[in-house]
């Protein structure tokens, strides 16, 4: 397979509340580093935007830091034209607050912060994709969850969805299926993130 300009996302997104808080998750960037790696290995280009994590990431090809679904969004819309392949692995936070506090809130009483749906990024990708790019999006779900993965696939218009469980966030394992436009699906063993990241890198060339 000759070599391809990959563009992977990684981390969580953090969408602030008031200056000091903000609604977020637990996502480490572990997958994130482990695909960087595994491209970089199999001799592909690689372009990493990477929301706020704490761990220590490869040298990517590019990196590009992000904090927030808007700003990750951007990146990604800017970036993806010069690339073959994106691999949508951040855990994007589905809300974020309709107002920011410009003031850190005082403690007392109760507080309702009223939310609306962050851009949904991989979806936006794959509209604008062209016919020699690819993309790869995460679904990680309640365990029994793969039909609502597989309805993300189609919806999206993804060329392929990897179902995880959510109980493999912040571990250092992964038991996955990877779902095809095509229909078919790849049930994989239990495996290491490294692992998982280099067998993925090698399905992009079946299809």
């Amino acid at each position: 397979m000759k070599p391809m300009r990959v563009l992977i996302t990684a981390g969580p997104t953090r969408e602030p509340i008031d200056p000091v808080r903000y609604i977020g998750n637990r996502s480490s960037g572990q997958m994130g580093a482990a695909l960087v790696k595994a491209s970089l290995a199999a001799g592909h280009q690689a372009t990493l935007i990477l929301g706020p994590v704490s761990v220590s990431m490869p040298p990517a090809t590019n990196r590009i830091d992000v904090e927030t679904a808007a700003q990750m969004q951007s990146a990604v819309m800017e970036q993806f034209p010069a690339h073959d392949l994106l691999i949508m692995a951040a855990a994007v936070a589905d809300f974020r607050p309709k107002s920011i506090s410009p003031d850190k809130l005082i403690r007392g009483g109760s507080l309702t912060i009223e939310c609306e749906p962050t851009p949904d990024i991989v979806a936006a990708a794959a509209r604008q994709k062209r016919p020699d790019q690819r993309v790869i999006g995460f679904g990680l779900e309640s365990t029994g969850g793969m039909e609502r993965a597989k309805e993300k696939l189609r919806r999206k218009g993804l060329d392929l969805i990897v179902y995880n469980p959510v109980e493999t966030m912040d571990c250092p394992n992964i038991s996955a299926v990877l779902l095809y436009a095509d229909g078919r699906s790849e049930p994989l063993p239990p495996m290491s993130k490294g692992e998982f990241a280099a067998t993925l890198i090698s399905r992009v060339q079946t299809f």
